[in-house]
Formats: structure tokens, C-alpha cells, sequence
């Protein structure tokens, strides 16, 4: 009842209280073993076991963070007497530990009893254990029971994915009885999002969305995604959504920071960031929120101490990679930027992702022009439509002046998506060739895109000035005095930083 109140300190001493009082009354009954047998047994086959208590303890403990404690007192089971679900605690603890070794041994036990565990699988893969291995030890439940040919292909891409690799998307796209599974949907949304396939990977979490209204898991990345490309009416109602299903889970949290991060209030951003790594120091989406945030405040240095817990706790993960990569070059740590992208591009492989990140460190030297400029190639001769490799390669070209090229590279990127940034790069690359009509097309595309579009709007106000200089005087002291407004709503803004700032030190945060 103690634990279910959420009194988990209390409950853990009364569970500790409980585990005495049976030792002592198991001592009683050795003394005098002819009174009260017959009760005694009854009330030892009605309590729960002890193996059963000292798993509530743990769980006690891992509620509380004390990682240790709740290790010691799972370790002092004796390994023949661990249940599934014992073995499964532990292995989860000592993966948090660091301790990989021992979370092998105990993931491997947990499929020893249940072969199907897939919790269990994804456990081994992501420490580095080889999917043939894994899939060895699931071989014989697959042989012997139906419709469970799926389970190897999954495997195979799961090891793909953990060593690393880009699976091919139909490994994991749901077939026949598996075409309704919400997990598998979860999996094929989260494979499409480290492939850079933003379009493919918001389809798959909508699917997965409408089939279970109730889903947390994978939410976050979700909403990162749709913050990211600017659909933040529809963030905010997301994230209002998953508080009322549960405020206990970082999702909901991580949500509206990326809400707030991506409306320019890092101040917010940044404590909800934190208050979703309160409720789980594992959310690797928590980490990269509260980096971001940081990194944006100017606070380069703690916002580095997050982004390499975010690689530590996803090694295979771009984007915390290129979050370490972006605050290198916020402090000028070009050689650092450098050594960390050349570590991505040798150990991941040369795909368009990894070029594209080594080629944006380059672009930061005027020594390694030449460079940059043969990985962008490569890039977009791997992946035409990646579009940070067209905004790189669209950068380049503007610095070199080559605006037809630049053009040309443009369109062509646009010709099968829409794209904010793109939009408004080649309505400047317009303005540069005189094309002022077609350039105001496309700053009012990404506008519509984006309605925060600063650049665009400036873009846009630049074209007006230069086409009626005489009404651009007019129009000008019009916006000194809209510009008086403006300023009341920045120093709102700062007021309300502030709040929040304010609200981080009562919460003790970093």
C-alpha cells in the first residue's frame, strides 16, 4: 500500500522490516517446531516470497536513483533462484552502470527462460553483441512455433541499426499478422529518422499514433520532428495530449521544451528539458533537448558535458554527434570538431549523413574548401534529396558566387519536397541574378512555411526597398514605430526568461 502511495523510501524499509521479521520467525519455528506448524505453513505458503520482496526492494530503489542499492540486494539472490524479470531489473541496472559485461551475462539468462524476450534482444544488440549470436539463441523458438518468421529479419536489422549500419526500410515494414503492430511501426519510424528520412519516419509514428491514442513510447522523437519542421500548433497539442495520458514519463516533456526550443524560449526549453531527465536520466531526447538549449544560451560548455552523455548512452545516434560538432565550432575547437567527424565518417562509413557532417567542419576552414566541397558531391550523388547536404552545397556556392549553379542545385532539391530553408536560400540566390518577382515567390513559400522566418522577411523587406526607394522611406518610419511594439514584446520575452531561469535555480539545476 506504502509503495503504491509512491512512499518508496518507506516502503523499502518496511520490505526490509518484513525480510527480518521471517528470518526471525523461520529461527522460532527451528526451536520449537511441534506449536503452531500448522499455522505457520499456512501463513508461509499465503506471504509472498522472499526472492519476491527483495525484487519490490529494488524496484524501490531504482524509483529512488540509488542504482548500487538496488544492484546489491538483486545480487544477493542467489542466480539459480532469479526469475525473468529479476534477471531483466539487473541487467538494465548494470547496463546503466556501465557494467556491459555483467548486463550481457544477465540479458543472455533472461533469453535462456524466455527465448522471445525482445526487450532482451535489443539489450545484447545494443552492447555490441554480434545478431547472429542473439539470433542463435532464439533459433529454436522460431523452428518449432508459426508465424514467427518475422522475428530473424528483425534481428537483422535491429543489429544493423546498433553496429551502426542503415538497415534496408522493407526489413522492418510490417507484413501480414505483424502489419497492425504498434512496436514494429515505433521501430520502422525510428529507423527512417537515423536514416535522415524525416518525411517517412513522421508517416509511421502518425500510423502507429492512430492505432494506439495512448502511445509514449518513441513520442518525443515524434515531436522533435514535427517542432523541426515547424508544425508547432500541432506539437503543442501533442504534448497537452500525452500530459493528461501521463506527466510521469519525459516524452510529454521533452515535447513541449522542443515546443518552446523551437519558438525561441530557451529559457523554457531548457527546465523542461531538465524535468524530463528527473524522470529519466536515459532519455537520450531529454539530453539532446537540454544541450540544444544550452548551446543556444550561450552555456557551451555544459551544453558538451550533455551531448557526450547523449553519444554515451546512443553511440550510433547522428545527431548527438553533430550537437558535440555544432558547440566545438560555437568555441572555435575547429581541430576538435575535425577529430570527432573523422572519427563518425571511419567508424560509421561513408554515407550521405556522415559526409555531409564531415564536409560542414571543413566549410569551416578556408584550407579545406576543395574538400568540402568533393564530400558534398558525394553526399548528394548518394542521396539527391538530403537536404543539409543541399543547404551545405547551396552555402558553398554562394560563397564562390557560382548563383546559377546554386540555382540549378535548388530547384532541383525542390522539385520533390518543401522546405523552408530551401525555399528562402533560393529566393536570395534570385535576388543576387535580379530576379526580384521570382525571389518574392519564394520568400513568401517559406513564409507560409514558417511565419517566424526572420531571414525570409528581411529578404522580402530588402527586395521592397530596392524596387521604390521613395516609398521605402515612408514605410520605414512606419516600422520605427511597429518597431516600438517590438521591443515591449522582446523585453516580455526577456521578463519571461527570466521567470523560468528564476525557476531552474529553485529546482537546483544546472
Amino acid at each position: 500500500a506504502i509503495f503504491h502511495d509512491k512512499e518508496y523510501r518507506n516502503a523499502a524499509c518496511k520490505y526490509n522490516m518484513a525480510l527480518q521479521q521471517k528470518k526471525v520467525l523461520s529461527k522460532t519455528s527451528k526451536v520449537w517446531p511441534s506449536t503452531g506448524g500448522t499455522a505457520s505453513s499456512f501463513q508461509s505458503q499465503s506471504l509472498p516470497s522472499e526472492i519476491e520482496v527483495k525484487y519490490k526492494i529494488a524496484e524501490c530503489y531504482t524509483i529512488l536513483k540509488l542504482d548500487k542499492d538496488a544492484i546489491a540486494v538483486l545480487d544477493g539472490i542467489p542466480s539459480r533462484q532469479r526469475t525473468p524479470k529479476i534477471n531483466m531489473m539487473l541487467a538494465n541496472l548494470y547496463r546503466k552502470a556501465g557494467h556491459q559485461r555483467s548486463a550481457v551475462t544477465s540479458y543472455k539468462e533472461v533469453l535462456r527462460q524466455c527465448p522471445l524476450a525482445l526487450d532482451a534482444i535489443i539489450g545484447l544488440l545494443s552492447l555490441s553483441v554480434k545478431g547472429a549470436e542473439v539470433a542463435s539463441m532464439t533459433m529454436d523458438v522460431i523452428q518449432s512455433l508459426p508465424n514467427l518468421e518475422w522475428l530473424s529479419v528483425w534481428i537483422k536489422a535491429y543489429a544493423f541499426i546498433h553496429a551502426g549500419g542503415q538497415p534496408q526500410s522493407n526489413q522492418l515494414h510490417p507484413k501480414s499478422l505483424m502489419r497492425d503492430n504498434v512496436d514494429l511501426l515505433v521501430s520502422l519510424a525510428d529507423v527512417y529518422f537515423r536514416a535522415g528520412d524525416t518525411k517517412n519516419s513522421i508517416l509511421k509514428f502518425e500510423q502507429a499514433q492512430m492505432l494506439d491514442p495512448y502511445l509514449i513510447k518513441g513520442m518525443d522523437v515524434y515531436g522533435y520532428l514535427m517542432a523541426r519542421e515547424r508544425h508547432l500548433e500541432d506539437v503543442e497539442v501533442l504534448g497537452g495530449r500525452l500530459f493528461n495520458i501521463s506527466d510521469q514519463h519525459a516524452e510529454p516533456w521533452v515535447i513541449s521544451g522542443c515546443h518552446s526550443f523551437y519558438s525561441k524560449r530557451y529559457s523554457r526549453a531548457l527546465y523542461l528539458g531538465a524535468k524530463a531527465i528527473q524522470l529519466n536520466s536515459n532519455s537520450v531526447q531529454a539530453l539532446l533537448l537540454k544541450g540544444a538549449a544550452l548551446r543556444n544560451m550561450g552555456r557551451v560548455q555544459e551544453a558538451i558535458i550533455h551531448f557526450r552523455e547523449a553519444m554515451r548512452l546512443a553511440p550510433c545516434r547522428l545527431d548527438c554527434y553533430e550537437g558535440l560538432i555544432d558547440c566545438y565550432l560555437a568555441s572555435n575547437g575547429i581541430r576538435e570538431a575535425m577529430g570527432m567527424a573523422n572519427n563518425i565518417y571511419k567508424t560509421l562509413g561513408a554515407n550521405a549523413q556522415t559526409l555531409t557532417i564531415l564536409a560542414t567542419v571543413c566549410l569551416e576552414d578556408p584550407v579545406t574548401q576543395e574538400k568540402a566541397k568533393t564530400l558534398l558531391d558525394k553526399a548528394l550523388a548518394q542521396r539527391p534529396d538530403y537536404t543539409k547536404a543541399v543547404v551545405k552545397k547551396a552555402e558553398l556556392l554562394s560563397r564562390e558566387q557560382k548563383y546559377e549553379e546554386g540555382i540549378f542545385l535548388l530547384r532541383n532539391a525542390l522539385a520533390n519536397q518543401s522546405d523552408c530553408v530551401l525555399h528562402r536560400m533560393l529566393g536570395d540566390f534570385l535576388v543576387a541574378v535580379n530576379d526580384y518577382q521570382e525571389a518574392m515567390d519564394q520568400y513568401s513559400i517559406a513564409l507560409s512555411l514558417d511565419p517566424n522566418d526572420q531571414k525570409s522577411l528581411e529578404g522580402m523587406q530588402k527586395i521592397e526597398k530596392e524596387e521604390s526607394p521613395a516609398d521605402a522611406t515612408v514605410e520605414l518610419d512606419g516600422d520605427d514605430m511597429e518597431g516600438s511594439g517590438e521591443d515591449g514584446d522582446l523585453e516580455g520575452s526577456d521578463s519571461e526568461a527570466a521567470q523560468w531561469a528564476d525557476q531552474e535555480q529553485w529546482f537546483g539545476m544546472q
